[in-house]
């Protein structure tokens, strides 16, 4: 499976585009997802209101009173963060994306259109152009362990030197409710991962991961 940042992801799609291409691999983006956002932030223009300090957020998204944004954050247009959503900081939110009721948000790029509308936990993770996680759906992004996350695919292994990292998601990949996406996931674009999985390591673009880890690829 290519593990590439450009294989993953349509940069178009988010204000990171430029921040993210260059990167051989998504993962190596995340330490700077926190300065990123504060060099933005100041220069997105008269749209976007700074709502408390390095809170950025555009004028047409729709802001649930009882949620709360962590500095550093920036929320695009037609974005709706929904009730007791809790951004922790450090996190980038697309356009017309849904932050749902009880998500955590924290040290994460969402693309454009991402949805995780309920109960979802994103850490230390990037969600593709209209990915969507399934109800109660999170990313663990620490081993139970503690030693650094390293990326399996097809028989070889990706050390990333990091002991905080979720999951990256490709553009339109869909994860099925109260899935577990394991430290060091990356799901290929156009993927379905099926409801109750534990999912673990590289899962190919345009594929169906089924129970019991069966991976099958799509008819095209």
């Amino acid at each position: 499976m290519n593990l590439n940042t450009t294989g993953l992801f349509d940069l178009s799609r988010t204000l990171a585009g430029d921040y993210l291409a260059r990167f051989e691999y998504p993962w190596q983006a995340l330490d700077g997802i926190k300065d990123l956002i504060l060099s933005l932030g100041p220069a997105l223009g008269e749209d976007y209101e700074e709502r408390a300090p390095q809170v950025w957020a555009h004028e047409t998204a729709k802001i649930a009173p009882t949620a709360f944004l962590g500095a550093p954050c920036i929320i695009g247009p037609r974005t709706e963060v929904r009730h007791c959503a809790f951004i922790r900081g450090s996190a980038l939110v697309g356009a017309g994306c849904v932050v749902g009721n009880s998500v955590e948000l924290k040290n994460v790029i969402l693309f454009d259109g991402v949805q995780v509308p309920h109960y979802n936990y994103v850490g230390d993770s990037i969600l593709g152009y209209r990915s969507h996680m399934g109800a109660g759906s999170i990313t663990s992004n620490v081993k139970s362990d503690k030693t650094p996350v390293a990326v399996k695919n097809e028989g070889w292994t990706v050390e990333t030197g990091r002991k905080k990292f979720g999951a990256i998601l490709g553009d339109c990949v869909e994860v099925g409710c109260n899935s577990v996406l394991n430290p060091g996931t990356v799901v290929g674009p156009r993927t379905n991962i099926y409801p109750l999985s534990c999912v673990r390591g590289a899962v190919p673009g345009d594929s169906i991961y089924k129970t019991g880890g069966v991976i099958v690829q799509k008819e095209k």
